[in-house]
């Protein structure tokens, strides 16, 4: 597939899980990330930033997105001085066990970049980790064992 062809593939899949894609294509357009659905195409994992830089043992928007691709091998969204946000299978909600992250499933809304919106920013969401392929998503257990790892590390430190 040519790169035109994945981004035109990447954009349809995120836009699945929107009834009126219109509306979430002009925001992209404008800047602003698309407040999508969870639960259809994907659900979304919210982890701490605090568990995520303990994980992977560095805080550099650069070196953590290095990290997180490979301890996750999927998509991760950063919001910037708070939260990362892994995309995992649909269902995860469902099946989630650790009191970690927390999952936003069916019923959910999530703020989605524009999928070129990978450079870091102060306050706005980029793609610490771009989605490579349409349906590509982070395994659920990869995310719960980073976010016990962070857990581990942080209890480690304290006095």
């Amino acid at each position: 597939m040519t790169t035109r062809t994945t981004e035109t593939a990447i954009t349809r899949w995120l836009l699945s899980s929107s009834h009126i894609p219109d509306i979430a294509r002009a925001d992209w357009q404008d800047g602003r990330p698309a407040v999508l659905r969870t639960g259809g195409a994907y659900d979304a994992v919210r982890m701490p930033q605090e568990l995520v830089h303990a994980a992977v043992g560095c805080t550099g928007p650069d070196q953590v997105s290095a990290a997180l691709a490979e301890a996750l091998d999927g998509p991760v969204i950063c919001q910037p001085g708070s939260w990362y946000y892994a995309l995992v299978p649909a269902g995860t909600c469902e099946t989630w066990r650790s009191p970690l992250g927390v999952v936003r499933g069916t019923g959910g809304w999530l703020g989605i970049p524009r999928t070129d919106r990978t450079e870091p920013t102060a306050v706005a969401p980029y793609w610490a980790v771009p989605v490579q392929t349409a349906g590509k998503l982070c395994s659920a257990d990869a995310v719960a064992w980073l976010l016990d790892d962070g857990c581990k590390r942080v209890e480690a430190l304290a006095p």
